[in-house]
């Protein structure tokens, strides 16, 4: 065997027999011992980190192998790594380290041990075990360091203090008693004033208990500069964590030192919200201020402002002064409940504007029930105002009355309104307005109600279209007043005059309307209705008149027009036709030469169509529907423009300076051309006599080769005026007939479409067709004769030529 495993044969054996001595015989000197198995490492660390002990593991004899690493906690092994295998098997963990220790190689030997408890606190040894060298043993002293809790500050009163401390009065004394729980080595407690730490001596005496320190701080005769000062109590025990700490603030009750009420640029003014302010320094918290008017509490909304780096307090009082508070005192006053004895106060003498206040009456022998048209009403306005008004506006139905004897309207002085002659539409509401420096006062307004007989809202006929067999509902509204208390129907159509039954119809008298339903059975059933209604003031002279037409198909639009035609978009506008009697719908549609590319509808007939695509030839159909149908198609083709790329610097700067050229060519043309008319007018003047007996020859001759027997007819058309193409006149609409009637007859309406062509540089197409048409300037034309008869009058034929 070679001598170095005799020797650490010696040492093991050595060591063993050292181990299982009696501890009544291990009585060696713990340096001796030291010194034998290895030097000594202190590692410290917080509880619940991670540490690394380290254990050299490299051998210094070239080409020597690491064999076996055994780490011992108080003697008793609890990790082993053998090197001599491979994977998991290699290591060793006791239970007290399972999951938390790691043997690693790089970047230095160490065992790793994760989430340190107190109970690690222990002398750990390190074996490492060599094929050539001798084994080596490491001693670890492993120190867990239990951090202090967190200081708890208590007030006298032994109540924990949190944020705040106080608050306390000016003058008085208090102690804060911070107290600190825990802590492996024993920590230090101390008392900082912001970042100043304060002397133990002037602190206090530091009292230990069983598992707690305590360090008190007395404060005496507490001074206004404590207001809002921390003191922060910290505890620590190691520097490998910041020490524990608890900030409290010193809160204190401050007496108002100065009040004032902070002066006006506005006088006050009745009627109108104005802000008061009232300053108060030195209170903390903020002082408590009040308003007084003598002796009299103000009930008011009073707000605060503190402002810290001033130590002020504001108080805002919105008030509304009455014109009995003018010379009046108004005291604000500023209080800290708090301290006795701290109330402070300040006066002012109040000086009171108003605005005028004005009521409007009628005239003292006018009944306000009984004005008809025709009467003279007078007016007057009673105003009481300081400073006094210096205008009198009166006001109709928020319209501001002029000065006009001419037309009725006579304004005497600034309190008197005469109206001559009135008529219904003088009706209404009147205020009378007076102004001074403090602004202006309305009257509340008085109603002018004047008795007339009904008349149609909508003085406009109407047409109604109306299917057969199917209930219509008619309604007639009328301006009245009083509101009409009676209406009566009646109905024109080609079997007579029918006055219709009351049954039939319902009366809304508050509203002045009246709705009929009215079902026709038969062609003669359409006409003309007559709605007349009746109140106090009399019969309504003039009826209302809706005319009844079978409900049909709508007629298409006409006029159509197209702008803002872009590369991708275009807006549509055309004049709604004949509706039908019914709703309409108006719907556009795009198409291109692959199919439908937008369709669009709209209660009225204007369109806004995207989404086109530029530079494309596209065709729009347009039409009206509904209940009964749709209208004719109008047709016509747009072109979208071209997609313009963005222009570049180079060519505004071209464009510019064509412009300039264009400004000086323009002028230098313009020169030119003056230069050129003053010299045809020097010639013109020597050639006018030559110019005017030959232009009287060629006359002359003209006359005589013109010459005919037509001429001395002045009712012969001459044969050249034919080839002309005159306007053509408006289109007869088909005649429509009722295959389910036997009645024949029609209803002629007279239509014309005329669609504008689109502001665009491609104009559009229309497809149109008409009854006459030009062919090598000669115009085709024949007489027609259209016989019609409408339900309205079927016993009358009429014929057009």
């Amino acid at each position: 065997m070679p001598a170095d495993g005799c020797s650490r044969v010696l040492l093991s054996f050595f060591l063993h027999a050292l181990l299982i001595l009696p501890s009544s015989s291990q009585d060696f000197d713990n340096d001796v011992l030291g010194a034998m198995i290895g030097p000594l490492t202190r590692v410290p660390v917080v509880t619940g980190r991670d540490v690394d002990m380290p254990c050299e593991s490299r051998s210094l004899i070239q080409n020597d192998t690491l064999l076996l690493v055994v780490w011992y906690r108080k003697e008793a092994p609890v990790y082993s790594y053998d090197a001599r295998k491979k994977g998991p098997t290699a290591h060793w963990i006791e239970e007290i380290l399972s999951g938390r220790a790691q043997w690693m190689n790089w970047p230095v030997s160490a065992l790793h041990l994760k989430d340190v408890q107190p109970q690690d606190r222990a002398m750990y040894r390190c074996r490492v075990d060599f094929q050539l060298s001798q084994t080596k043993n490491y001693r670890v002293a492993l120190d867990v360091i239990e951090l202090p809790s967190k200081p708890v500050i208590f007030d006298d009163h032994n109540k924990e203090i949190t944020g705040v401390a106080g608050p306390y009065s000016e003058g008085s004394s208090f102690k804060l008693i911070c107290s600190v729980n825990g802590g492996v080595p024993t920590p230090r407690v101390r008392w900082l004033a912001g970042d100043t730490v304060l002397p133990a001596v002037g602190v206090g005496d530091i009292q230990l208990s069983a598992g707690s320190k305590t360090l008190t701080l007395s404060i005496k005769n507490a001074t206004r500069n404590l207001l809002a000062a921390t003191f922060t109590c910290t505890a620590n025990n190691t520097r490998l964590a910041p020490p524990q700490r608890t900030t409290v603030q010193l809160d204190l009750y401050l007496k108002p030192l100065t009040v004032e009420i902070l002066s006006r640029e506005q006088p006050l003014s009745v009627g109108r919200k104005g802000e008061l302010w009232c300053k108060s320094t030195g209170a903390r918290p903020p002082a408590t201020i009040t308003w007084w008017l003598g002796s009299t509490l103000l009930d008011s909304v009073t707000k605060h402002k503190d402002l810290e780096d001033r130590n002020e307090t504001l108080s805002m009082l919105e008030w509304m002064p009455l014109k009995k508070h003018n010379g009046q005192v108004l005291t604000c006053r500023a209080e800290q409940p708090k301290i006795n004895g701290s109330i402070i106060e300040t006066k002012l003498l109040l000086n009171i504007y108003y605005m005028p206040e004005t009521t409007m009456h009628l005239g003292a022998k006018m009944n306000p029930n009984d004005i008809e048209e025709g009467d003279d009403v007078y007016f007057g306005c009673v105003v009481d105002a300081y400073p006094p008004a210096y205008k009198v506006v009166w006001e109709h139905n928020g319209v501001i009355l002029q000065h006009n004897p001419s037309n009725g309207v006579i304004i005497s002085g600034n309190s008197n309104l005469a109206l001559r002659n009135i008529s219904r539409y003088q009706a209404g509401n009147y205020t009378c307005t007076a102004s001074n420096v403090e602004g202006d006062g309305k009257s509340p307004p008085v109603q002018m109600r004047i008795v007339y007989k009904p008349m149609c809202r909508n003085r406009v006929m109407k047409l109604i279209g109306a299917p057969l067999q199917e209930q219509a509902n008619i309604a007639c509204e009328v301006d009245a007043f009083p509101p009409p208390d009676t209406f009566e129907w009646v109905l024109n159509s080609s079997l007579g005059s029918i006055k219709v039954d009351s049954e039939r119809f319902t009366i809304e008298a508050k509203e002045g309307k009246s709705v009929l339903t009215y079902t026709p059975i038969s062609d003669g059933d359409y006409g003309t209705l007559s709605c007349r209604a009746t109140n106090l003031a009399g019969r309504q002279v003039a009826p209302c008149v809706y005319t009844l037409l079978p409900a049909n198909r709508p007629d298409p639009p006409t006029n159509c027009t197209v702008y803002n035609l872009t590369d991708d978009a275009l807006d549509l506008t055309c004049l709604p036709g004949y509706d039908g009697g019914l709703q309409n719908v108006y719907l556009a549609e795009v198409w291109a030469n692959e199919g439908l590319v937008v369709n669009s509808s709209n209660g009225i007939a204007v369109w806004n169509l995207r989404r086109l695509g530029a530079k494309r030839r596209l065709r729009l159909v347009v039409y009206a529907a509904n209940a009964r149908g749709r209208s004719e198609n109008v047709k016509f083709v747009v072109k979208t423009a071209s997609k313009q790329s963005p222009r570049t610097e180079a060519q505004e700067a071209w464009e510019m300076n064509w412009a300039v050229g264009g400004v000086l060519g323009a002028a230098l043309t313009i020169t030119v051309i003056l230069c050129l008319a003053f010299i045809a007018t020097r010639l013109r003047r020597r050639s006018r006599d030559y110019e005017v007996a030959t232009q009287s020859t060629k006359a002359q001759k003209s006359l005589q080769k013109r010459a005919s027997p037509d001429d001395c007819n002045p009712d012969l058309i001459p044969p050249s005026k034919a080839a002309e193409c005159q306007p053509e006149p408006p289109l007869y609409a088909a005649v429509v007939a009722r295959p389910e009637s036997k009645n024949t007859s029609t209803h002629s309406l007279a239509r014309t479409q005329s669609p504008t062509s689109p502001l665009s540089s491609h104009p559009p197409h229309f497809e149109t067709q008409s009854a006459r048409s030009c062919v090598n300037g000669a115009m085709k034309s024949h007489r027609e004769i259209v016989t019609t008869r409408t339900p309205l009058l079927s016993g009358h034929q009429e014929s057009c030529v």
